[in-house]
């Protein structure tokens, strides 16, 4: 069984930063295919960064390009989001999310922020950006 368990969150003023962690148990970090996305309040979930490590690829949203990098480390099996440069509007849940072994990777692709392709997902952490 899947779980990811994500943290890290907290409250900041803008211009800060954080660093999000996201560790995963029943996950093969190596091979996998992993995004953050974020829900604020009011809001739709949205994606902000996809990692598909084997192929060394990288997708970000644009709000958050040359702010934002996501990483992982397959020999922690852990999942990270460094932010940098926060502004109020980064405020949210943040949550880590997953595609099943053997599911296609959409990192890269035009849908990769799409919630459907996913199929394990965090309980998320807060981020509180004032201003």
């Amino acid at each position: 069984q899947v779980q990811l368990v994500e943290s890290g969150g907290g409250s900041v003023q803008a211009g800060g930063s954080l660093r999000l962690s996201c560790s995963a148990s029943g996950y093969t970090y190596s091979r996998g295919c992993m995004a953050w996305f974020r829900q604020a309040p009011g809001k739709e979930r949205e994606g902000v960064a996809c990692i598909y490590n084997i192929f060394r690829i990288t997708t970000y949203a644009d709000s958050v390009k040359g702010r934002f990098t996501i990483s992982q480390d397959n020999a922690k099996n852990t999942l990270y989001l460094q932010m940098n440069g926060l502004k109020p509007e980064d405020t949210g849940m943040y949550y880590c999310a997953a595609i099943a072994r053997g599911g296609s990777c959409v990192c890269g692709a035009g849908h990769w922020n799409d919630l459907g392709p996913y199929n394990y997902w965090g309980q998320g952490t807060q981020v509180t950006v004032s201003s």
